[in-house]
């Protein structure tokens, strides 16, 4: 049986892809959606907060939620998600092509990253993301394998944190994460369909254990179009 918060979810989203709401119309504040549909208000939060995570719309504490443009995707930068999770409600088709997946060593730049020898093994993790037909994420990921000692394919093209929390029992605490934009490389026009765009959005993140365990250096590089930042900031007095 279907949840009602993710009942009511989908009735919202309809709306917004009807265009009933249009990129940038407020919804109704959660006292109106609790009267309008006869719910409770942990039921209206629980449906916006799926709308939050799947982009469609920016929600502030004391301010009514916005309906965001669907041609951005809105990713939790904020938040540490697995591209899994971040599309598991939406009516699009994602798609992982995986372009590599090897045991590496001897590199001092990255084992510097990773905080571990440069003797040391890790594992390096290519993917490509394709949404809606266009390929527009390069995703990087190298796991020190003082930690994660075997990665299967079938999690590459699922989902790794999945196979991390679920199968080897790992805690995955925080991340620390850096965005900057560069120029466009060889590979990013190979691996992507860049069309004119000849920038593109880098997300690094250093990803933790609960114990404060760095386990996972990532390089996302994102087509600048279909990339939004969106976080809740409040000023310090």
């Amino acid at each position: 049986m279907e949840s009602k918060y993710r009942h009511l979810y989908k009735l919202l989203l309809d709306k917004i892809d009807r265009r009933e709401y249009e990129p940038g119309d407020k919804l109704p504040a959660e006292g109106e959606l609790m009267e309008a549909y006869g719910a409770s208000r942990d039921t209206v939060r629980k449906a916006l907060e799926l709308l939050v995570q799947d982009g469609y719309i920016q929600k502030a504490r004391g301010k009514a939620a916005e309906v965001l443009d669907k041609n951005k995707f809105n990713f939790p930068v904020s938040e540490i998600a697995s591209f899994k999770e971040i599309y598991r409600f939406s009516d699009s088709k994602p798609n992982t092509i995986v372009e590599n997946l090897e045991i590496i060593k001897g590199d001092k730049k990255l084992m510097a990253a990773l905080q571990i020898g440069a003797e040391d093994e890790a594992f390096s993790l290519e993917r490509v993301r394709e949404i809606e037909g266009e390929k527009i994420i390069i995703d990087k990921d190298y796991f020190s394998r003082k930690v994660v000692e075997n990665l299967p394919l079938r999690a590459a093209q699922d989902s790794v944190y999945e196979y991390l929390e679920k199968e080897l029992g790992l805690k995955i605490g925080f991340a620390m994460k850096e965005i900057t934009v560069h120029m466009a490389t060889d590979e990013d026009y190979r691996l992507l369909d860049m069309g004119s765009y000849d920038m593109i959005v880098v997300v690094k993140s250093y990803t933790y254990l609960e114990d404060s365990t760095l386990f996972q250096f990532t390089e996302s590089r994102h087509r600048p179009d279909k990339f939004k930042f969106v976080d809740f900031a409040r000023r310090k007095l």
